[in-house]
This record gives structure tokens, C-alpha cells and sequence, in this order.
């Protein structure tokens, strides 16, 4: 389907007018731009589109707040968001909240966008069909009980309409181009299309009858366990995978699932599943870049800081006062430049999986008195309380003894920045079985509940209390670095009460002391 209603909302003219030239070169002619998020809103109110737009950061109304609202109005029509790459994460995140279709990076790819464009369009009328055919089929149900006592006649004339009906929606699942699945509450498979049998490599007698987690994987989670624990209608799930056993070959998917029948106590769920080989590719070459680009800067800017280290230490020749003070910030801020692109490859390292654990065993208390000793004096400016609470001091770990380190610096670290004047920060080292407990515990600012599911994510700087100004990453790596380790990291925190980090590692004790 190459044309439809179409609503674009983007607070900047220049963005809705590029729509507007390359839209109507593609064909698209009833397509409707707005640059307030409210004049859409009134607008979709009295009409029904088939795709909508919208820009991810606008000072009336941001995206995410716009599509909420617009789904409310229209729950099957497809909505895309616009998203600058430092706003992937939260865009991602918010996708089993509002329901996205897709979200597309600035600047886009033309040919891109409009083939999401289609597909989008596609999508909305693909589940407006199914949605209304299964309606029919309920109402037709609801009306044959009704009327039973003139049964046969009711029979005779409701089959017809089944019949259409099924051929209808049967030649809409046959015909999409993606694959479309109809499962029960317990994951188990009730129909598929000749798309869905192409990437799974069986004929549907193979598949039907058979549980979805028996052809789609994915490395942390089952589907029928996603769609046990969801609470909503809607679903969307990434990072799965297909094995065809007739060509070997794995296929990455996104798929998205409706509930089919809200109202009843059983769920029965209809899933589109969608070949997203081509988007990996391009999300890689655009990831091996952004490394490439990162680690070819760190040659210059340790040479440079090399540089103002000699004039600093006079080198070259003496110095003033006006010139040190001069050359000390471009020291300084060549230093914070060089951590954040060392963040960054580490950050890509932990996503592209490339990055390999060096574990040894090793003195978890020494390693932790190490970075006591090196964080204490800010400690002592600060005029913190800074200890250690640790019964054992002769617990022995098998771990990544580096990476561990990266942890429990960035955990106290943050603890000693966000407490104010006389406050305290206790490190606490505790050892159950075979596993080990960290905590950090601080009496700083605390964090509001609504910020706290966001803290171990990319890019995140502080709370709504009080921001950071640091990458956004430290938080990120260490639950990254911890998770490789097969653990668990989490916080507790209470505002204007104190916050306390902690992670867990389990089997990793190999020497304790008699007790």
C-alpha cells in the first residue's frame, strides 16, 4: 500500500518542509504537518490517519507525551518517532510503554523512511483488518446463541458470513509479507502464514500445536514468558532470533504482538514477526564507525595532553601565572574529552559482545581497600565519613579483578559526589555461601522512584534532584560489566535519606576464612 493518510508533527518548519518535498515526490498526497503537538491533537480528534510522525524532543509536548495521547485516539494506527542518537535509549525504552511501530535516527535515510513509511501504513491497515474480522467473528458468535431457538436458519446464514469472513482474513495473512502468528496464553502456535513458514523453515503442520520458544530465541528471555508477564494489549520485543534448519541460516526479528481478545480472561495474541537483517547491518556499520572514529581520536589527544603536561612542567621554558592558568583548562578538558571517548569504546566493546573477562582469583577486600585509599582524600575535603565494613577480610573471588575495579570506583565515586558536607558513605562486603554482596550506601540527596528505572541506562545524568555532569556512562558500564559476570546490580534509595548501590556475584568465592 503506497498511499494513505499521513500526519507529521515536528516543532521545526524546516523539518515538516522537507517532508512535505519528499513526500509528495513519492505519491503521498493527503498528508497533513503540523509544528504544535496540540493543533495535531485537534486535529486527530475529528480525523482518522493511517501513519503518524512525530519529532522525539518539542517544548510544548515531547514525542513520547504526543504518541501516548494519540493512541489513546487511535490504538491501531502505526506511529513512528523521529530520534537524535543520543535519545536511542530512552526512545527504545519507551517502546513497550506507548507502543511504538518503529523510531527512526536524524538524519534519516531517505529511502529509509519511506520504506518504513509504507510498511507503517501496511501495518495499520494489516490490524485494523484482523482486529475488525475478529470482531465480526465474536459478534457472530454473540448472535448465535442469541438467536438459538431459530438455530438452523441463523446457522445457514451466519456460515456464509464466516466463510467470507475467514477467506478475507485469510487471504490478509497470506498475502503479508511478513511473517503473522496467532498463539494462545501459553505461547503454544494456532496459525501461521506462508511468510512466518519461509523464516521458520517448517510447513505449518511442523509448526502449529508447537510452542514459539521451541523456533524463536533470543539470549536473556522466553516470548511466552514476556507475554505472561505483560499487563497491556501491546508488546514489542527485540533482539530475537529464527534458526531456519533447512538452510542454517539465523535471522534477526522484531516482533510485535496485539492482544486479540482484551476483554477475556484467556489471551490469545496475533504477532507480526519482521526480518530485520538489513537494519542490523546498518546499525553495525554505523556502531564500527562510531568505535573506529573514537579510538582514531584517542592517538591526538593523548598527544596533545603529553604536550601541555611538558609546558606545565616547565619543560620548554617558564611559564606565568596567566599561561599556566590557560594551559591547566585546556589540560583539564583534553583529560575529560579522552575519558569520554575511552567510555565510549568501552561501551561499544560490552555491546558488540567483543569484549572478553581476564577472571583470576584475587582478595576482594584488598582491591576494595586499594580504591578506598585513592578516593579517601576527596573524601576528606569533603568532610565525609568514608569506611569499610567488612567481617571477612579474607574472601577470595574468581572475576575479572580490572573490571571490578572500574565498578566499585564508579559506585563510590558517585556515592562521595552526591553527599553533602558531614555525611557518610559505607562501603559493606559481605559473603553468603558461595556468593558475594557489595553495597555502597551514602546519606546524599536520595532518588526519586520515577528516576530510578533509568539509572543503569546509557546517557543517564543524575536525577530530576540533581543532575550530573559527567557521560551518563558509569552507571551503564557497571551493570554491564557486572551482568557479564552472570550478576545482579541494583539500588534502594530514599530522597533527602541516602541511596544504597549494590550488586551481587554468585559462585565466584573460592577462599573464606574458618570460622
Amino acid at each position: 500500500m503506497n498511499t494513505g493518510k499521513i500526519v507529521v508533527v515536528d516543532d521545526e518548519k524546516m523539518v515538516t518542509s522537507a517532508f512535505a518535498t519528499l513526500l509528495k515526490v513519492e505519491g503521498f498526497n493527503d498528508v497533513h504537518f503540523f509544528n504544535n503537538p496540540e493543533e495535531a491533537l485537534t486535529f486527530l480528534k475529528e480525523n482518522t490517519p493511517d501513519l503518524i510522525i512525530s519529532d522525539f524532543i518539542m517544548p510544548e509536548m515531547n514525542g513520547l507525551e504526543f504518541l501516548s495521547e494519540v493512541k489513546k485516539l487511535h490504538p491501531e494506527v502505526s506511529r513512528i518517532l523521529l530520534t537524535g542518537y543520543a535519545d536511542k535509549e530512552n526512545a527504545i525504552r519507551a517502546i513497550n510503554e506507548v507502543g511504538l511501530y518503529r523510531y527512526i535516527e536524524k538524519p534519516w535515510d531517505n529511502d529509509d523512511l519511506i520504506i518504513n513509511i509504507k510498511n507503517g501504513i501496511e501495518r495499520s491497515y494489516l490490524l485494523s483488518q484482523l482486529r475488525q474480522k475478529i470482531a465480526e467473528l465474536e459478534i457472530a458468535k454473540k448472535d448465535l446463541e442469541k438467536y438459538s431457538h431459530n438455530l438452523e436458519q441463523l446457522v445457514e446464514e451466519r456460515t456464509v458470513d464466516l466463510k467470507q469472513s475467514n477467506a478475507k482474513l485469510t487471504g490478509i495473512i497470506t498475502n503479508c509479507a511478513d511473517g503473522i502468528v496467532i498463539i494462545n496464553e501459553e505461547g503454544i502456535i494456532e496459525q501461521v502464514n506462508t511468510s512466518c513458514e519461509n523464516l521458520v523453515g517448517h510447513i505449518s503442520e511442523k509448526i502449529i500445536n508447537v510452542s514459539i520458544d521451541e523456533f524463536l530465541f533470543n539470549k536473556k528471555t522466553f516470548i511466552s514468558k514476556e507475554l505472561s508477564l505483560s499487563e497491556g494489549n501491546e508488546l514489542f520485543l527485540k533482539d530475537f532470533y529464527i534458526k531456519n534448519p533447512l538452510s542454517n541460516n539465523i535471522t534477526p526479528v522484531e516482533i510485535s504482538f496485539a492482544r486479540i481478545n482484551p476483554e477475556e480472561k484467556f489471551k490469545k495474541f496475533v504477532g507480526v514477526i519482521r526480518d530485520v537483517t538489513e537494519q542490523k547491518k546498518s546499525d553495525k556499520l554505523r556502531d564500527d564507525f562510531i568505535a573506529t572514529l573514537t579510538h582514531d581520536l584517542r592517538t591526538p589527544l593523548l598527544a596533545a595532553i603529553q604536550t601541555l603536561k611538558f609546558f606545565l612542567e616547565g619543560v620548554v621554558g617558564e611559564i606565568n601565572d596567566k599561561q599556566r592558568l590557560l594551559l591547566s583548562t585546556m589540560y583539564k578538558s583534553n583529560e575529560d574529552l579522552l575519558g569520554l571517548v575511552n567510555a565510549l569504546l568501552e561501551v561499544y566493546k560490552y555491546d558488540a559482545e567483543k569484549l572478553i573477562l581476564n577472571k583470576t582469583n584475587f582478595n576482594i577486600y584488598e582491591l576494595t581497600t586499594q580504591v578506598y585509599n585513592e578516593l579517601k582524600p576527596l573524601s576528606d575535603i569533603n568532610k565525609i565519613d568514608f569506611s569499610i565494613d567488612c567481617a571477612d577480610k579474607n574472601i577470595e573471588i574468581n572475576a575479572d579483578r580490572s573490571e571490578l575495579r572500574r565498578v566499585i570506583c564508579n559506585l563510590c565515586g558517585n556515592a562521595i559526589n552526591y553527599t553533602p558536607e558531614n555525611g557518610k558513605v559505607i562501603i559493606t562486603i559481605k559473603a553468603e555461601d558461595a556468593d558475594l554482596i557489595f553495597s555502597v550506601s551514602d546519606t546524599g540527596c536520595g532518588i526519586p522512584p520515577e528516576d530510578i528505572p533509568n539509572m543503569f541506562q546509557r546517557f543517564s545524568q543524575g536525577t530530576s534532584i540533581k543532575r550530573s555532569a559527567g557521560t551518563g556512562l558509569g552507571l551503564y558500564l557497571s551493570r554491564q560489566i557486572i551482568e557479564s559476570h552472570n550478576g545482579k546490580i541494583w539500588l534502594e534509595s530514599k530522597v533527602n535519606k541516602g541511596s544504597e548501590f549494590s550488586f551481587i556475584l554468585t559462585d565466584v568465592i573460592k577462599v573464606r576464612s574458618a570460622v
